[in-house]
């Protein structure tokens, strides 16, 4: 299908190539897990990333100041394009030059960046982005590691108080790293000014721990063993005062602590946001994982002969069977709607973060916040909103993973339970992307949370508790107010001809305002829901933290709810703009998959709802039907399109039943 592939590849498609390129030259990697001791194949894993280093391709999106080219699109871009290859130098390369050299760029300042970055970007420096704790993983303000000033010696003091304090899961710990991004509460003259992060040197040159510095390896995990996790504690370890990343906030020789933003919450959600793009780039994997995974399986069905009529001369391909297109379709169409929402994505974290970039460089906050009566600017709204829609399609994508890499699994029977066909690997390696990054459990809560009200910056901390406080308040009766579903009820009735569709329950299936129309009506009813559930409990005297635990499923609901909205209508974009002719027809076809299945799968609630009837559901399932027929015919196009690299796809299974 002639021009689909660089519609997909977009403005970043020079930097998907780059990357490609690299891994079709990297393929024995594929396999290295198979062949080689744990150690072996993480040692195999560093040696491409160093390759892949010297290719130019990590240092895209770092200022030209330090050897990079300012592109944060094409550097996220090629970021995903990796995730077509090997998953443990994906998520290394992640570790590097994501988290780590990022976390120098945007919580440091030009000292900082003057030191490390050229090292980072190259290698040479290999550290770690050492936050989670053994206690604390999603909770993040409440990481128990501290860094205490000795105005005395000019020194932070880095210390694991309780075994719970121990750095967890940290990614080149184990074997790699030298140098740690450590986030620990920030002690200065017995006062805590929370979380921050310092630079702690935790090998020496010959790869042994440092003093005060012990290190351990988690051991094999179900995936990615080509990344070394390990644990870390540090026993009164000293490093000096330069070693605080202090873009947002200064400690004097004196001891005297200075930020100019002075809420201690916001400062704390300022520093993190900046950290953004891990999320941002996990999500984006995992939906590039389904590629390859429906890429093989479609190619195999499209090959793989089984049963067939009785009398025929030839047994039929599984991709004609119905179930099997069932099976697939829909998440190829999925697959493609959550692809178009990335891309949204990834642009606007350039539009934010690329201009946020002369900041970092600067040392500057970039933050547009009155520091003393806590105004927001626009600037930080953006980010805000950005953070939001960054955990919202991480959840849907790693899940959306998860999801379709098991059933490409069983669609490919016996044979996709074979190593040699990389399903099992891909579903071993994505199943973490769920959690790392934020567990899409609390990232929904995160996106819900920002529905309930324009004025997002009343939260308090990101946690239960934080939540309900504010929806004790006035903003709940205002987002009851602002859901205006009478207007949603009265323009599905404008689309949908009578409301017990018994006339024509065909009528307007395929018409997008019918579908972004039903999506808006269920988000906008399950939010309304939500605030009175709460505004009720609250009237009712009931604890606060209570009131909002027993509405969490609910919370959760309306993020997801909030989301695939948002999925779908960057799908109807990505039509609307693609060119005329066979592409934009091919793409609104799947477009059309896609949204009625989104309403299918959930058609008991917009049923119970009054939302659709009995005849207009049976008539989405027999739509749902025709179009997996009319995309069986060209569904191997639509994979094509992606443009993995043929070592990552051409597996043993593919290339036999193509020979059949």
């Amino acid at each position: 299908m002639t021009g689909l592939r660089e519609y997909l590849d977009g403005p970043h498609k020079a930097a998907r190539d780059v990357v490609r390129d690299g891994l079709a030259s990297h393929a024995s990697l594929l396999d290295a897990g198979l062949r080689l001791s744990r150690d072996e194949y993480r040692d195999q894993v560093l040696a491409t990333l160093k390759e892949i280093a010297a290719e130019g391709h990590p240092s895209r999106g770092f200022p030209k100041e330090y050897g990079g080219q300012g592109d944060l699109g094409g550097f996220i871009a090629g970021f995903e394009t990796l995730a077509y290859g090997d998953l443990s130098l994906m998520v290394k390369a992640g570790v590097q030059f994501g988290l780590f050299a990022g976390a120098i760029l945007h919580l440091g300042t030009e000292r900082h960046h003057e030191r490390y970055l050229s090292d980072a970007l190259t290698g040479d420096l290999l550290g770690c982005f050492a936050m989670t704790e053994t206690g604390h993983g999603s909770n993040v303000q409440a990481l128990e590691t501290t860094a205490t000033y000795d105005a005395e010696t000019g020194e932070f003091v880095v210390h694991t108080p309780t075994p719970s304090a121990r750095k967890d899961y940290i990614g080149n710990a184990a074997r790699h790293g030298t140098l740690a991004a450590v986030f620990a509460q920030l002690v200065v003259g017995g006062q805590t000014h929370g979380v921050h992060c310092l630079l702690v040197p935790i090998r020496s040159g010959d790869g042994e721990p440092l003093p005060g510095v012990t290190i351990s390896d988690c051991g094999p995990k179900l995936g990615l063993n080509g990344v070394d996790n390990g644990r870390i504690v540090f026993d009164q370890v000293r490093v000096p005062r330069e070693a605080m990343l202090d873009r947002y906030a200064q400690v004097d020789a004196d001891g005297t602590y200075r930020s100019e933003i002075e809420n201690p919450d916001r400062r704390f959600f300022t520093m993190l946001g900046t950290l953004v793009q891990g999320r941002v780039s996990v999500g984006g994997a995992a939906i590039n994982a389904s590629k390859v995974a429906l890429t093989i399986a479609i190619r195999y069905a499209d090959g793989r002969r089984q049963f067939g009529a009785p009398g025929s001369a030839e047994e039929a391909l599984l991709l004609d069977y119905r179930m099997h297109q069932r099976r697939l379709l829909p998440l190829l169409a999925r697959t493609y709607a959550l692809h178009f929402a990335q891309a949204e994505l990834v642009d606007e974290f350039a539009r934010i973060f690329g201009h946020d970039e002369t900041d970092a460089v600067r040392g500057r906050t970039g933050d547009t916040a009155d520091g003393e009566n806590g105004r927001v600017g626009p600037g930080e709204h953006d980010r805000r909103a950005l953070e939001a829609q960054a955990a919202g399609t991480k959840a849907l994508g790693t899940w959306h993973a998860t999801e379709t890499i098991q059933m490409c699994r069983e669609a490919c029977g016996g044979a996709g339970y074979l190593s040699e066909n990389r399903l099992s690997a891909l579903k071993a390696d994505t199943d973490v992307f769920t959690t790392f990054e934020g567990d899409n459990t609390v990232l929904l809560q995160l996106v819900a949370k920002g529905l309930l009200t324009d004025y997002r910056e009343s939260f308090g901390k990101l946690d239960p508790l934080g939540t309900a406080r504010f929806i004790a308040g006035q903003a709940v009766e205002i987002a009851v107010e602002k859901t205006a579903l009478r207007t949603l009820v009265e323009r599905l009735r404008d689309v949908v001809p009578n409301r017990s569709d018994s006339a024509d329950p065909d009528a307007g299936l395929r018409d997008d305002d019918y579908h972004s129309g039903l999506l808006q009506f269920r988000e906008q009813h399950m939010l309304a829901g939500v605030a009175r559930r709460l505004r009720a409990g609250i009237d009712a005297g009931d604890e606060a933290f209570e009131v909002f635990n027993r509405c969490q499923d609910h919370v959760i609901a309306a993020g997801r709810a909030h989301v695939e909205r948002v999925v779908l209508e960057a799908f109807q974009h990505a039509v609307r703009d693609a060119p005329e002719g066979e592409v934009r027809d091919r793409l609104k076809e799947l477009y059309d998959l896609h949204a009625l299945s989104t309403i299918e799968s959930d058609r008991a609630w917009f049923m119970e709802h009054g939302r659709l009837s009995g005849p207009r559901s049976k008539a989405i399932t027999a739509l749902v039907n025709e179009l997996c027929g009319r995309i069986r015919s060209y569904a191997t196009d639509l994979v094509d399109a992606f443009g993995v690299p043929g070592a990552a796809v051409e597996v043993p299974m593919v290339v036999r039943s193509q020979h059949e």
